[in-house]
């Protein structure tokens, strides 16, 4: 598919999904949270009324089905291969929210081709599922596909805990995003804090390095504290706002999604449902062409 192929496709045929927000959650590093951040924050969005759609962007090695207990015959790997539609493999989550499961274990799914990008933008372009969030959970790490979802996405929220491998590589990710893919706003979320004074501090770590070294915004939107409830919804196999929505995590999850209702979504195309995976396979051709030269 040429570029010119590309820019034509449009990924959705409803009107409504034209306002779609598109939200990148990524981390830098494993063991952060990302993955509870994107479901809980799914989940206290939909109780707003909010259709909510997660997409597991780690191609190879996905957990959101696994960490909601639901089992899924079919995933993105078949959608990529023609063996099913994106509509098809969408299984159903707590408070009714979507999940696009992806590949466990699949090396494969890591190293996609050109040609499979390509056929992932036919799937969108056909979708008839209508939502008002997408939320996209990237694998771990700075990964060429960490960085093309997060530069592609509306808002990219980095997640980050109080360990100095996270704040080190959630800076070597906003680093990349800034200088490589004209990413220039973060909304930072301190995760596993024991207050919010942590939270702030953990966050002032962030921009102490950020602000004397790179061009860059950042924003904390959200301070989940360490909950004791956490770990018994856990053993509930529940998520801590289905089995105790009055909790300290809970309550900072329904904080985030009340922010995320009130962020702005783009005029300009960049950054749509419609030209998601769109930008995608563009960067993706022009890293090709440079790698060919």
């Amino acid at each position: 598919m040429t570029l010119d192929q590309a820019s034509g496709l449009r990924m959705m045929n409803q009107p409504s999904n034209e306002k779609v927000k598109v939200i990148a959650v990524t981390g830098g590093k494993g063991g952060v949270g990302k993955t509870s951040v994107s479901i809980n924050t799914a989940v206290a969005l939909a109780e707003k009324g909010k259709r909510v759609l997660i997409l597991d962007a780690d191609l190879g090695l996905a957990n959101v089905d696994v960490m909601l207990g639901i089992r899924s015959n079919r995933n993105l790997s078949h959608v990529l291969y023609g063996d099913a539609e994106l509509d098809d493999i969408i299984v159903k989550g707590p408070k009714g929210i979507g999940i696009i499961p992806a590949s466990s274990g699949s090396k494969g799914m890591v190293e996609l081709s050109h040609a499979h990008h390509a056929g992932l933008i036919r799937a969108f372009s056909e979708m008839r599922t209508q939502f008002d969030v997408l939320i996209v959970d990237t694998a771990a790490g700075i990964s060429d596909m960490v960085l093309s979802f997060s530069r592609a996405s509306q808002d990219v929220v980095v997640v980050v805990c109080d360990e100095p491998t996270s704040i080190t590589d959630a800076y070597a990710l906003i680093k990349i995003l800034s200088r490589e893919h004209g990413v220039f706003r973060f909304k930072i979320v301190a995760n596993m804090v024991r207050n919010l004074r942590e939270g702030m501090e953990l966050f002032a770590k962030l921009s102490k390095v950020t602000d004397r070294f790179l061009d860059v915004a950042l924003e904390l939107v959200a301070t989940i504290p360490f909950d004791e409830n956490l770990r018994k919804s856990v053993r509930k196999q529940k998520l801590v706002v289905e089995a105790f929505p009055k909790s300290p995590a809970s309550m900072a999850y329904y904080g985030l999604a009340n922010k995320i209702v009130t962020w702005p979504i783009p005029r300009q195309p960049g950054g749509h449902l419609e030209f998601f995976v769109e930008r995608l396979i563009q960067h993706n051709h022009y890293a090709e062409e440079e790698t060919s030269e």
